[in-house]
């Protein structure tokens, strides 16, 4: 294709050379007649143009910092790879031995070695509640041998087959906790922006290095969140959450109160049942409108527990019970960073203000990949991260700081508005497929193809429908548009 050398000169900035396309040429010329306050570079600060671009003679590359290798990590390791020209190769800082995050299944609960605590929630018995056709990557399919619904083990493998596909391996630090990730604001022509990421590894020497941008992948189910139950210290059985929980075994013949109804929630509870456990299942929603298993009940939200030691519902309703298994969700934690400073409030289930739920106003070359929930994962993070990449490479120019904060406090105002609960903020659910929509369009990538969110809702239906063997289905992709159900496979 022919190409020609441009030179730009940038309001305040040198003259830069930058090596374009034809058709490059002219976008640039167009945005520039009509877009002249975008004229001036401000790299991590408040706004990103073409002085970011590659295409600069003698720029160097981007060094770019990811903090986590489990899913979202390593989508994020995998694209920045792929464009060599802009980006060096990233430094991928996890905490554990191995990539798959919270995919790692790991028997212990408590702490490992080092004294931090197990990050992964996996239980032994778990299945994905959705099909390995709408939750992969979508530029890197599962094994079509597979059934839809897998087990934990084989995410796990999918992903170190991901992550070795890609040859993210040598660019991972494992045993590597990251301390602090501090901005660095110098002035010259202009605020730029760089990040201090400060690091230990298990023989205990540290480590400060400077980055462009840095990408936090460290999820957000590994800090248990324990609601506030008046009298809860007087409980005389056992108190556990969800993310200690590993097998239904150990609860054969007690009787457990099961906290909270949602996907964990209704799992667990199904488990247990099946072992001959007698389950309370206790929750705030409408009844659940399908029928339980033998040994399984519902009951009203937990008001308090008694100066005895039982529990009483909100209905009135009191009852005994060994054990309390608490499955109410994960707190937002970001230990490594100051929140304050990055103008941001990080509360239990709530960090705000993010513009398009991914970056700080203040600080938008720091990505918080992921935070969102009830989402497709893998293709909710592949389209997350190559925004944050255009972002990067100066293909989408952010509105200034203010627009910004006045975007995602305006998005929190709506869903005020609507009734949406603090806690629930977060929640994209159908929102999800705009959402992603918007990132592809304004990144200039390729959109998540129809038939991802078309099977998403189709299994959702089944799932409340038959909560017991919506996973015995099988799917099919026929086409970008299209999904096909095959016959059923023996067990649940």
């Amino acid at each position: 294709m022919f190409t020609s050398l441009c030179v730009v000169p940038l309001k305040d900035c040198e003259i830069k050379y930058f090596d374009f396309s034809f058709l490059s040429l002219l976008k640039l010329l167009f945005f520039y007649c009509f877009n002249p306050a975008q004229r001036t570079a401000v790299f991590g600060f408040t706004r990103l143009s073409v002085m970011s671009s590659h295409r600069t003679v003698g720029m160097r590359q981007l060094r770019v910092a990811v903090v986590g290798a489990g899913a979202a990590g390593l989508c994020a390791a995998r694209h920045i790879l792929s464009r060599p020209d802009t980006f060096a190769p990233p430094v991928v800082y996890e905490l554990a031995e191995h990539v798959g995050g919270t995919w790692f299944y790991e028997e212990r609960t408590g702490s490992y070695d080092n004294g931090l605590s197990i990050h992964s929630s996996m239980y032994r018995n778990l299945r994905t509640n959705l099909p390995k056709e709408v939750m992969m990557f979508p530029d890197f399919p599962f094994d079509p041998q597979l059934p839809s619904f897998l087990p934990h083990q084989e995410v796990q493998k999918y992903l170190e087959r991901y992550c070795q596909s890609h040859c993210i391996t040598p660019h991972i630090r494992f045993s590597t906790v990251v301390d602090e990730v501090s901005p660095v604001v110098t002035e010259g022509k202009g605020p730029m922006t760089t990040w201090e990421v400060t690091s230990g590894d298990k023989s205990g020497s540290r480590n400060t290095e400077t980055f462009d941008s840095v990408f936090i992948c460290s999820g957000h189910y590994s800090d248990p969140h324990i609601p506030s139950i008046p009298g809860l210290e007087r409980f005389k059985g056992k108190v556990i959450h969800s993310h200690s929980y590993r097998h239904p075994e150990p609860f054969s013949g007690q009787s457990v109160v099961v906290l909270g109804a949602g996907a964990s929630g209704l799992d667990i509870s199904l488990e247990l049942g099946r072992s001959n456990a007698q389950v309370t299942l206790s929750h705030g929603k409408p009844t659940l409108p399908f029928p339980l298993p033998y040994g399984v009940h519902q009951a009203t939200p937990v008001e308090e527990i008694q100066e005895d030691g039982s529990l009483r519902f909100q209905d009135g309703s009191i009852t005994q019970a060994q054990v309390l298994l608490l499955c109410t969700g994960y707190n937002f934690s970001y230990p490594f960073l100051e929140p304050a400073r990055l103008g941001l409030e990080v509360q239990e289930h709530l960090v705000t203000p993010l513009y398009r739920f991914l970056m700080p106003p203040a600080f938008p070359s720091l990505f918080i990949i992921g935070i969102c929930k009830i989402i497709c994962p893998f293709p909710h993070f592949h389209c997350q991260v190559q925004f944050a990449l255009a972002v990067l490479e100066g293909s989408v120019a952010l509105p200034s700081r203010a627009e910004m904060e006045e975007e995602a406090q305006g998005e929190m105002a709506r869903k005020v508005e609507r009734g949406v609960q603090l806690r629930h903020m977060l929640k994209l659910d159908k929102e999800q497929w705009g959402y992603a929509q918007t990132l592809a369009q304004t990144g200039r990538f390729a959109p998540l193809p129809p038939v991802t969110q078309s099977l998403y809702e189709e299994v959702w239906r089944q799932r409340q429908v038959h909560p017991q063997n919506y996973r015995q289905l099988n799917y099919r992709l026929v086409s970008d548009t299209q999904w096909e159900q095959q016959e059923l496979h023996a067990g649940e």
